[in-house]
């Protein structure tokens, strides 16, 4: 039960900073979603920094880690904004940027967790 505790506050806290970021008025007048874009690449970094520390420290059981993995990432992070987000370009007509916009989130949140990883295995060693 205390995970679940742990998961609800991590929870809490990412979908309240997804919340705050959504505010930011930043391409309010762009057809390409930066924001969930944004979003989702700050958490595929934050998921890879955090894991890497996790394995690195050995700190896996941590309630702390599932805390900010399960909890904070997955309430910040959003895949049905993003799914949502990618049909609604293609449907309006704008199917070259609803590819682009899959295609980068995939190809540079990958990237990100690899750099996250690199930073913690690569530079702290």
């Amino acid at each position: 039960m205390i995970q679940c505790m742990f998961v609800g506050i991590g929870g809490f806290i990412g979908a309240v900073c997804r919340y705050l970021m959504g505010l930011i008025p930043l391409g309010a007048d762009m057809a390409f979603p930066v924001k969930t874009f944004m979003v989702n690449l700050i958490g595929a970094f934050l998921i890879g920094l955090i894991t890497a520390c996790a394995v690195k420290y050995n700190v896996n059981d941590s309630n702390w880690v599932l805390m900010l993995r399960v909890g904070v990432c997955g309430g910040f992070t959003t895949f049905s904004t993003f799914a949502f987000e990618m049909t609604d370009l293609a449907r309006g007509g704008q199917l070259g940027m609803a590819i682009g916009y899959g295609v980068g989130s995939m190809v540079f949140g990958v990237a990100l967790i690899v750099l996250a990883q690199w930073i913690v295995y690569g530079l702290f060693k």
